[in-house]
């Protein structure tokens, strides 16, 4: 299983029931294709860079799970279904392999300088 969070924007003048609600439906789709629930976090209500729908805020929260493809698809497709949600993003969250990230050299201007002598001298 991969792991996954995703954040979602509520409207912001919603009812503690229909928070309730939407915060409940996102649970059961989880629960429902075998995924492993870690955490709802409610970050607050915070202003948008711009105004989605004529609201200039919204509500955020933090899903953190692990699952599959179908989960994820599933879980959008609600989401995106639901009028109560202003917008909503998944990233897969799976640890990168540490090998990779230490084969990568920086880049110096040391390193630069003998190519670019070459190439003025051409």
């Amino acid at each position: 299983m991969r792991k996954y969070e995703t954040i979602f924007i509520l409207q912001p003048d919603l009812s503690e029931d229909d928070v309730k609600s939407v915060t409940e439906k996102v649970q059961d789709v989880v629960a429902s294709f075998k995924g492993d629930f870690h955490r709802l976090d409610d970050w607050g209500t915070r202003k948008l860079a711009y105004a989605i729908r004529k609201f200039p805020r919204g509500r955020y929260y933090y899903l953190r799970f692990d699952g599959g493809a179908q989960l994820v698809a599933e879980l959008e497709r609600r989401l995106r279904l639901d009028e109560k949600v202003l917008r909503y993003l998944s990233v897969n969250i799976t640890d990168e392999p540490e090998k990779k990230v230490a084969e990568r050299k920086p880049v110096t201007e040391a390193a630069e300088a003998p190519e670019a002598a070459e190439v003025a001298a051409e």
